[in-house]
């Protein structure tokens, strides 16, 4: 983990090479609904801030999805800056920064384990989860590019969505039990005791990670046209055009694949994909062609820092819950809102709220710590 300092008062270069400011703002609108529908004040919440059971799709089963798009389109910026030129150093950078992404959410689980006295029960230690699902989906999304031109990460992208089509389809993929295809292949792989315990299947297992692997390359290609030399408008034409297509694509084929967050089905990773580039690229039309900055400073915020912010509000959600006062804050809450839904609502506004006074001094210094 390091920290940087960026000099706040440099302005973007016109060009293609300019940095897009919508960026850093979907990345801090997702990592801040991450840590919004992660953080319920009370067992009610509103459909809206609740993911979908099985089949379907809320506006909770986006965040993520949306945060994978976003970190591979950033992925291509970040490499192209080396040319994609495979060396000893970008290889061991690469490495060492999805490990440690591995390792945090690892540590994470740790301490919430350690403070229910459980630290030494590593048999039970779940190793699957957000994180280690982004360490697993930036590292290999990087060392393939470093191999691979953009057109054939796509075509990679496609081939392990079409081979996770044919397992789920033909291996019942959608059984919502202990027989489904993943929860087998997973439990096989590591074991249920290191699986996710409240289902039998896990929502970030390894078999599912293919899919959301090839999630993070559809982003990383989109990278391509962000980084292209064409004009702005016509890229930003461009990914939506291309995100529409994706979108449909993946409505059209939902109604004999349903749309499935549990199990990354390959039409919510069409359609999720779809949606995050139709997203980008309004968020680019909006604050870097019409300049319409101010509303997208808090997510800026977000945006800079979005692991270390991530990780500071689980952290942060271990701590309240293991010290006992969650309840007596929702209580207060309570007091004041009568709704149990708009209270626990209003609970992860004030969460949100507090991981925003973090991020806040951060951001005026410009203080980007990188995982």
């Amino acid at each position: 983990m390091e920290a940087t300092l960026t000099n706040s008062a440099a302005k973007p270069k016109a060009g293609a090479s300019a940095r897009l400011l919508s960026l850093d703002v979907m990345r801090g609108l997702t990592v801040a609904g991450m840590i919004l529908v992660n953080n319920a004040g009370g067992s009610l919440s509103y459909d809206s801030l609740r993911h979908s059971e099985w089949n379907g799709l809320t506006p909770c089963d986006l965040v993520f999805p949306f945060f994978l798009f976003i970190m591979g389109v950033t992925t291509y910026l970040s490499l192209s800056k080396t040319d994609f030129r495979w060396s000893e150093a970008v290889a061991r950078k690469i490495a060492r920064r999805s490990v440690l992404i591995i390792l945090i959410g690892w540590a994470l689980t740790w301490i919430s384990m350690a403070l229910k006295g459980h630290a030494l029960d590593f048999g039970q230690m779940r190793l699957t989860g957000v994180l280690p699902r982004i360490g697993l989906c930036f590292g290999l999304t990087s060392l393939l590019a470093l191999r691979f031109r953009p057109a054939t990460m796509a075509k990679i992208a496609a081939g392990l969505l079409a081979a996770y089509t044919v397992a789920v389809v033909t291996l019942n993929g959608y059984a919502p039990d202990a027989g489904n295809f993943n929860a087998v292949a997973d439990r096989f792989i590591l074991g249920e005791a290191h699986l996710y315990h409240k289902s039998p299947i896990d929502p970030e297992g390894l078999v599912s990670t293919v899919s959301a692997l090839a999630h993070t390359i559809v982003g990383f290609c989109f990278g391509a046209i962000i980084k292209d030399r064409a004009p702005l408008p016509e890229r930003c034409v461009r990914i939506f055009a291309i995100g529409f297509s994706l979108a449909a694509a993946g409505f059209l084929m939902s109604e004999w694949m349903p749309l499935n967050k549990r199990i990354w089905s390959p039409t919510f990773a069409l359609v999720t994909c779809g949606l995050a580039a139709m997203l980008l690229a309004t968020l680019v039309y909006i604050i870097d062609m019409r300049g319409q900055r101010r509303w997208s400073r808090f997510f800026e915020m977000f945006g800079i820092n979005p692991l270390f912010l991530y990780v500071f509000s689980e952290v942060a959600a271990i701590a309240i819950s293991a010290s006992g006062v969650k309840p007596g804050i929702y209580s207060g809450l309570s007091a004041i809102i009568p709704d149990p839904y708009a209270a626990s609502a209003a609970y992860s506004m004030l969460f949100l709220l507090v991981t925003a006074a973090v991020a806040l001094p951060l951001y005026r210094r410009r203080i980007i710590i990188k995982l």
